[in-house]
């Protein structure tokens, strides 16, 4: 008797959707014309367009070889977040090979047994607090690996461990609540009062919380009581023999001490530096590359361990890192055929004329929408608020509601759209594939627009202002 195999659909690799979609936005520069913004500076020497000087270009529509260069020209754009995720991995590596994460998580693990749940509001309250004031994003990739190895022990899995670190610095990063880089940069550009209207978005950072907690709490029971419920099952397989048995904990030596000290001592020297000196990416990647190599010494590993560690770290997350150049070819086509600035016109003159409310909600789709191609919060800052000011003025609703709306569109969708660096890099770190991570918040991220376009609405019912 012949037995027939149920096919189960399945979905292509995350490398074939990216190239997919390249050769899709390179087909569309064809069909959309090309068109340029004037560039204005500011008092504050911040460059800026002007809103008034849009105007089309000559055509210059991706050719076929385009899309071929679109990947290393990519990689060359991208290149601070591809070798931040290549040095993390690596370092990060060396210190997990010391055994000392091993040992500090199980003594946190043992004394949260029996509380389990409470790891969940704790890291996404305490993350949230970094993105809503430091505008944490890529200084939260580094916590990661620990949040993962502390679920895991737990009892859940790497997507609970990813997400109480990067949902919760997102939270924090879209209520904006004093965030230089997004709601600061905005209200600078909108010429309104720095940091004013915060009660508000206090109120949306708390509803936040509520938000995320709950979606990431109600996951993370449903994997604790069965395992095989876990979107990242595979994996979790795989990544087994990595797990911490908490029914045999590693006993702390002198050594794991050493090596936390250092690496806190570290994280000291990150949070100092990215709050004194305005340190970035290629900085926070050498903090890290010191960690690695201070903590290989003091676990006295040889020197030759320690760059076999660094390079097997850096190998297994090769994947996730060239998945960044990839997806910013969708970004390099565009602005080599000059398209960019077209979607952004046509989409706030999509919105002119609606009703207040309507319009309110039509700034944060556009927003989101253009997030997608400027997933740069600063960046979009200057690119859609010289429009989005006077927009408001025009539609009859205040500059601060536009603020509002452009930092809804900036944060939201960073936690879904394979074209955010900060994402990629997560999920490569984390070994978790982008489809099954989209599984997972694809209905977080649409309960939080809805709650976005709601406040939206009252933005514009309080006449929402300085």
């Amino acid at each position: 008797m012949v037995t027939e195999k149920k096919k189960k659909s399945k979905v292509p690799h995350t490398y074939v959707i990216l190239f997919a979609m390249i050769i899709v936005v390179a087909l569309l520069t064809y069909v959309i014309p090309a068109g340029q913004y004037q560039k204005i500076e500011l008092e504050t020497g911040r460059m800026v367009v002007d809103p008034n000087s849009y105007a089309q270009v000559d055509s210059n529509p991706a050719k076929v070889f385009d899309v071929l260069k679109a990947f290393p020209k990519g990689l060359a754009a991208a290149q601070s977040i591809v070798f931040f995720i290549f040095i993390v991995g690596g370092s990060f590596n060396i210190v997990n090979k010391t055994g000392a994460i091993e040992a500090g998580i199980s003594k946190i693990a043992v004394s949260l047994k029996g509380m389990e749940g409470l790891m969940i509001p704790i890291f996404i309250i305490v993350f949230s607090i970094g993105g809503a004031t430091i505008g944490m994003a890529e200084e939260a990739i580094v916590f990661v690996p620990i949040g993962i190895a502390l679920a895991r022990a737990l009892g859940y899995d790497a997507i609970v461990g990813m997400a109480i670190v990067a949902l919760g610095a997102a939270a924090g990063f879209t209520a904006g609540v004093i965030n230089p880089f997004t709601v600061g940069v905005a209200q600078g550009i909108a010429e309104i009062p720095l940091f004013s209207g915060i009660v508000l978005r206090l109120v949306i950072l708390v509803c936040t919380w509520v938000l995320v907690i709950t979606y990431v709490y109600k996951y993370a029971k449903k994997v604790k009581s069965d395992p095989t419920k876990s979107l990242v099952y595979d994996l979790e397989q795989e990544e087994k023999h990595n797990a911490i048995d908490l029914s045999n904990i590693k006993k702390m030596t002198t050594n794991d001490v050493l090596v936390l000290l250092v690496f806190a001592a570290g994280m000291g020297v990150l949070v100092y530096g990215v709050f004194q000196y305005g340190w970035y990416i290629t900085e926070i990647a050498a903090i890290f590359l010191a960690i690695g190599i201070l903590s290989g010494i003091v676990a006295k590993m040889t020197l030759d361990d320690i760059a076999k560690n660094f390079i097997a770290g850096a190998k297994d997350i090769a994947m996730g890192a060239l998945v960044v150049g990839l997806a910013r070819g969708l970004l390099v086509i565009m602005e080599g055929s000059l398209i960019i600035d077209t979607v952004v016109y046509g989409l706030a003159s999509a919105i002119n004329g609606l009703p207040k409310a309507v319009s309110a909600v039509g700034m944060l789709v556009v927003q989101s929408f253009i997030n997608f191609f400027i997933p740069s919060g600063s960046g979009q800052a200057a690119t859609t608020m010289p429009i989005m000011a006077p927009l408001s003025d025009v539609i009859g609703v205040t500059r601060q509601t536009a603020v509002l709306a452009y930092q809804f569109g900036d944060g939201i969708s960073n936690s879904i759209i394979p074209t955010s660096g900060v994402l990629l890099a997560n999920l490569s770190i984390a070994k978790i594939k982008y489809e099954k991570w989209v599984k997972f918040v694809a209905p977080l991220i649409a309960l939080w627009t809805l709650m976005a376009a709601a406040f939206m609405v009252i933005a514009v019912l309080i006449n929402y202002g300085p």
